[in-house]
């Protein structure tokens, strides 16, 4: 969430930001023009108050004289001036009632405002202004025409979407034998990777969340087309663990010198694809369900484009262990998530398609989610402040799990598995039948 005092002095600033990151000008133009109404009514109605406080306290004070003078009695310009006084309680009272419901409509105004672009990032309005940062590795050559990774998985075996679709319906999975090991090898392959080198602490936490800390983490009001509502309840099926981890420490106060924090944990994640009919409809891509280990950290303000840095190596160094072809891109105003003020996408390359895929998503989110969420550092002798929040996937198992068997193909239908991951395996190869 934007600062209000911030949006109140840049506001043509944030009208044009809003432009960048997708919205019409109309629109924008209709955000800014509200703001104004909203604040500039909160303003009035507290300086009125403010005076009718003044008028009070002065009139006090004559209260207190006049009782003196009278001895007890009411004189008739003391019960005037009680009376005159019992009135402006009355408009005091509306008007701090009306200030509270300024407040919160203000509130909700700035729940619908997205972070505030970091100033290198590309001004564009897709992912076709997306700027190419760097490749690693070179495309598998092939001597035969590879397969995409749905006919690879049911043809030997391990990937079985028609009893996925009868367990639960369209856009989910069901991995069998060396697929189901595949998939937990890849998640305990990341976790053990990111813990024991890269140094993170790893947090299991609850797979439903609540509705402040999707509040917090910017996923509501925004999103919840999106995801999937427990009926009745405050409680959602958890689109990624950055809410989980966002909200390990909500309303708390970091000592400054402790930061950063770095976690990652392993999560199904749950998505409704509300904006997605007719995209990714066969095979892993784009599912209801699918597994992900998210990193995430807490850090201090002037240090947290460092850590964006680190945390998308973090990231890299995964994909090269597993001898994958990437590309890094940083993301255009238009592309970026609503929460972020900087992202770098890292995409792998698939061989079948012949295109490359998103598989993690490194962001740097600056304030914003802390500020929703009450998160702080205080260095000694200096005034507290919001850490910065920072989250990428690291990485998305599914998605991984397609782009190596794709890549790893074999002329005769057998998958080769990656030297790093042969010992979770404990198979060199999936045999192809």
């Amino acid at each position: 969430m934007l600062d209000l005092g911030y949006v109140r002095e840049h506001l043509e600033m944030v009208e044009r930001m809003l432009v960048s990151r997708g919205r019409s000008a109309e629109e924008a133009a209709g955000a800014a023009g509200l703001f104004r109404s909203l604040d500039a009514e909160r303003r009035s109605v507290i300086t009125a108050a403010e005076k009718l406080r003044a008028e009070r306290n002065s009139a006090n004070f004559q209260i207190g004289a006049l009782r003196g003078e009278a001895g007890g009695q009411l004189s008739d310009v003391l019960s005037g001036l009680l009376e005159k006084m019992k009135q402006v309680s009355a408009e005091i009272k509306r008007d701090d009632e009306r200030v509270g419901e300024l407040d919160e409509e203000l509130r909700r105004f700035l729940l619908t405002l997205p972070n505030v672009p970091h100033a290198g990032v590309p001004v564009g309005a897709s992912a076709a202004d997306n700027v190419e940062v760097r490749r690693w590795g070179a495309p598998p050559e092939f001597s035969f025409a590879p397969k995409p990774h749905w006919e690879l998985g049911e043809n030997v075996g391990i990937l079985d979407f028609a009893a996925a679709t009868r367990i639960a319906g369209a856009r989910f999975a069901l991995y069998k034998g060396l697929g189901a090991r595949l998939e937990r090898s890849l998640a305990s392959f990341f976790l053990d990777l990111h813990t024991r080198e890269h140094g993170y602490t790893e947090i299991f936490p609850p797979f439903i969340v609540n509705t402040a800390s999707l509040t917090g983490v910017g996923q509501l009001p925004k999103f919840a087309a999106d995801m999937f509502h427990i009926e009745e309840s405050d409680l959602w099926l958890t689109p990624t663990a950055e809410v989980e981890l966002t909200s390990l420490h909500r309303s708390e106060t970091f000592d400054a010198e402790k930061l950063p924090l770095k976690y990652c944990a392993w999560t199904a994640c749950f998505r409704s694809e509300a904006g997605a009919a007719g995209k990714d409809t066969r095979g892993l891509k784009r599912l209801h369900q699918f597994q992900k280990v998210e990193l995430f950290k807490f850090t201090r303000s002037e240090s947290s484009y460092e850590e964006l840095e680190s945390l998308l190596r973090d990231v890299e160094d995964t994909l090269q262990k597993l001898g994958l072809h990437y590309r890094v891109m940083q993301l255009a105003t238009g592309d970026m998530g609503f929460a972020s003020a900087k992202t770098y996408d890292v995409e792998v390359w698939l061989p079948s398609s012949r295109e490359f895929m998103e598989i993690s998503s490194c962001s740097n989110c600056e304030a914003f989610q802390a500020r929703r969420s009450g998160i702080r550092s205080k260095a000694r002798g200096e005034k507290s402040e919001f850490v910065h929040t920072l989250n990428g996937s690291g990485l998305a198992v599914g998605r991984t799990w397609l782009a190596l068997v794709e890549n790893y193909q074999q002329a005769d239908g057998s998958i080769v598995i990656p030297e790093a991951l042969r010992p979770y395996m404990g198979a060199d190869v999936i045999p192809a039948k």
